[in-house]
């Protein structure tokens, strides 16, 4: 079976580490905010200009002021802070992000990534993400592995304009967790119940599959 949205957060959380400053973007990632591990210290970042970020909030705690990039409302914890976009993203772009969180239409051998437009398509504007991923060094691609009309989106080469270029090494799709190494995808873990032949199937760019690929538990 492919991971559930929440799957694909939970198996994000588990990178996460004490002390981490960490943005979590539109989507999915959004999502690891209600898995961080307990009794862990981490500030999660929304490119709007909030830092110390808690999990979504329930019907008691909800503030419609409390909003993250993705304007869905948000809680914050102790010690949060509030501040304008421009200081969130001299932050961003000053390397002081410790991982970054992201979606993606595509990503490719070589780290390249396209997330923020397809051509002949509306474009909302491309955010945050090309400070991101310019501005990280460790970062996360959560996507499915294919389109719904089942083309791969893990590619030889990207076709779609790119976000930023050779800056991605992992990614986590709802089939497998898979690292980026020598113009190739590593094949590292795999959804629980889906075969390696499935991922092998549904992956276009060139793929390193080890002898032996753990699934992933939860």
């Amino acid at each position: 079976m492919a991971l559930s949205r929440e799957q694909i957060a939970k198996r994000v959380a588990r990178e996460l580490k004490d002390g981490y400053y960490v943005n979590l973007g539109i989507g999915i990632p959004t999502l690891v905010a209600n898995y961080v591990p307990e009794g862990m210290e981490v500030m999660l970042q929304s490119e709007n200009g909030l830092l110390g970020m808690g999990p979504f909030p329930t019907e008691e705690e909800l503030d419609a002021d409390m909003i993250n990039a993705g304007k869905q409302t948000v809680t914050t914890l102790p010690g949060a802070s509030i501040f304008s976009s421009a200081e969130s993203f001299a932050m961003i772009r000053g390397g002081h992000v410790d991982l970054t969180v992201l979606g993606a239409f595509e990503v490719d051998v070589q780290g390249n990534i396209a997330s923020w437009m397809i051509p002949g398509k509306l474009v909302k504007g491309m955010g945050g993400a090309m400070d991101l991923v310019a501005g990280a060094d460790n970062i996360i691609v959560t996507m499915t592995h294919a389109s719904k009309n089942g083309e791969s989106k893990l590619l030889e080469q990207c076709t779609l304009p790119l976000t930023g270029a050779g800056c991605i090494k992992k990614v986590l799709t709802d089939l497998a967790w898979l690292e980026i190494e020598d113009s190739a995808f590593v094949l590292k873990e795999r959804a629980p119940g889906v075969s390696v032949e499935e991922i092998v199937a549904k992956t276009a760019g060139r793929l390193v599959v080890p002898d032996h690929v753990p699934e992933m538990t939860f």
